[in-house]
């Protein structure tokens, strides 16, 4: 049995960074050390586990994890991420004095929404070392990611949240049709044979599709749209239809931060919107500079 007495906790940083970058030099990298200092603390774990832990490929590239180094991984990376959490609670969180980066998964759509007014907020209120990073959900890590501490918050729709997670509710969303100004088509809401019969930008988050779910409220109706070009980002939805006489059915605050541009209309038919929500896992329900993270995040709605 390990007497954690006789362990540096510096150490089982050093391990769980190992066992993610799976070579010394990238983990010496990311931990601000030497390669030699970091190779001296994988000698030190050796002993101390009596495991070898990590092994050179046989490729002569990067290091291969131990079989008891692999069943560790997980419980260590948690165990750091609760002893993070207690510390962090117990220090309080000044935001001119703090030095903390923020990774927040959103979409475009709500980076666009959210994301300038929140860096606005950030840029009055926070010091140079406070920094935010926007990153693209991953919809089949992003449970994983949010456990791991990969990534802080979630800015997504209420099919994107994991169940297990703490939850905000944002603001509801509808779809309104956008066009650029100066459509040929002028300036009246469309009828539904007119709203069918137009060229229309499908954003396709997943990539490449071309039939969504308003998509299946026109099939309900026995209607089909002319889908002409199918982007996987709002933001390139919004420059197409700018560039083209096409139309795009997007939410309406995204079309509305984009009135000097885009001109939009109510659907002729009825469409569910959806709810934006914040996420996080409950570990870090206590931790405070979380928790003024999402104040901003609020306070971006307004």
């Amino acid at each position: 049995m390990v007497d954690l007495r006789g362990i540096d906790l510096n150490l089982l940083v050093t391990l769980d960074m190992l066992l993610a970058e799976r070579n010394v030099t990238r983990a010496a990298t990311r931990l601000h050390l030497t390669q030699p200092a970091v190779s001296t603390q994988l000698a030190r774990l050796r002993r101390v586990f009596g495991d070898p832990l990590l092994i050179p490929a046989e490729s002569g590239r990067g290091m291969v994890p131990s079989a008891y180094a692999l069943a560790m991984a997980e419980p260590l990376r948690a165990a750091l991420k609760d002893l993070e959490s207690v510390l962090r609670y117990r220090a309080g969180f000044d935001p001119r004095e703090a030095k903390r980066r923020f990774v927040i998964a959103a979409s475009d759509n709500a980076t666009s929404v959210l994301g300038i007014r929140l860096m606005e907020a950030l840029s009055r209120e926070a010091g140079p070392g406070v920094a935010v990073a926007f990153v693209v959900p991953e919809l089949q890590r992003i449970a994983a990611q949010l456990e791991s501490g990969e990534v802080d918050l979630l800015l997504g729709s209420e099919r994107m949240v994991p169940s297990a997670m703490k939850a905000r509710k944002l603001y509801d969303e509808r779809f309104v049709l956008a066009q650029r100004k100066g459509h040929p088509r002028g300036a009246r809401p469309p009828t539904l044979p007119g709203y069918c019969a137009l060229r229309h930008v499908l954003v396709s988050t997943s990539g490449g599709s071309f039939h969504g779910f308003m998509d299946e409220h026109l099939e309900a109706l026995g209607r089909k749209r002319d889908v002409v070009a199918s982007v996987q980002s709002f933001a390139m939805a919004v420059e197409l239809l700018c560039a083209t006489d096409c139309v795009a059915t997007l939410p309406a605050r995204l079309a509305m931060r984009h009135a000097d541009r885009l001109d939009s209309f109510r659907l002729p038919f009825k469409a569910h919107g959806f709810t934006l929500s914040a996420a996080w896992h409950p570990r870090n329900h206590a931790d405070p500079g979380l928790r003024w993270l999402l104040e901003r995040v609020s306070g971006a709605v307004a």
